[in-house]
């Protein structure tokens, strides 16, 4: 078993917490092994029977940690959830460029990644349009969620819960006239979009600008980012919006099966 200085990534703090710093360490013992009885956990820290349970039932509490149908402790959900989140927003950039290009290739404007923060997206990467009327890609702008196509889709994988908790105490600030302007009207419109699976945005975020968007999920189904393709309005007619909704669903799928 691993316990020197390098197990830890970084030199000791000044200031350590030894009941943070034992369960971090109970933590790193699923690099080398499945499982792990309670004198093992005992033993490995150096501590009592009581402060180790302890320790572990934290960690059972927050998920962390769980226990297995002969005692013995396993990773728990938790533990897998963040690491494949973090893995995954790390290399959302990587995987879903592909998709970008492939869709600003077929319908010939422009394709924007965008993620969820808070009540607001922030645009990632972009592969703009090269038509002389055509969206500007919008990478590093911050924008309201729900005055966009991205926003609406990241916000409809959300359960309604989720959503009102996220908007609580907050107006909904209109960039547009065209903006959604109350929680009512945002209600109705994730409803829409958890009925047809993608959304949309006319004039919402700009005068002039059309989107329709869909939500990617990893291989856990988390929503990691969003899609938008981004068309002038008098260009997005139904015939290409539903073009454009069997294109990112077909995406949607294929990047919910890649390796993780």
């Amino acid at each position: 078993m691993r316990d020197g200085p390098n197990s830890s990534g970084g030199s000791e703090p000044s200031y350590p917490i030894s009941s943070v710093d034992n369960a971090l360490r109970l933590l790193l013992l699923f690099r080398e092994q499945q499982s792990m009885r309670l004198t093992e956990a005992c033993s490995y820290l150096g501590v009592a029977h009581s402060t180790a349970h302890r320790l572990l039932a934290m960690l059972i509490h927050r998920g962390f940690v769980r226990q297995d149908d002969s005692r013995a402790y396993r990773p728990g959900p938790m533990l897998v959830e963040i690491g494949l989140a973090v893995v995954q927003k790390m290399d959302v950039r990587m995987h879903a460029r592909p998709f970008l290009e492939k869709l600003a290739s077929k319908f010939g404007e422009t394709v924007h990644l965008v993620t969820l923060e808070g009540d607001k997206v922030r645009y990632i990467d972009a592969v703009e349009s090269d038509r002389t009327l055509r969206v500007i890609a919008r990478t590093g702008q911050i924008l309201y969620a729900h005055c966009t196509s991205a926003g609406k889709a990241m916000l409809g994988e959300l359960t309604p819960e989720q959503v009102r908790a996220l908007y609580a105490n907050k107006k909904l600030l209109p960039q547009t006239a065209s903006s959604i302007k109350s929680m009512d009207a945002l209600e109705s419109a994730l409803d829409d979009v958890r009925s047809l699976g993608y959304a949309t945005n006319y004039e919402e975020s700009e005068e002039g600008v059309g989107s329709v968007a869909i939500a990617l999920v990893n291989a856990a189904n988390r929503p990691v980012a969003s899609l938008a393709v981004a068309v002038p309005v008098n260009r997005l007619v139904p015939e290409m919006q539903a073009n454009i909704v069997r294109a990112l669903k077909e995406v949607r799928q294929q990047f919910r099966d890649l390796p993780a």
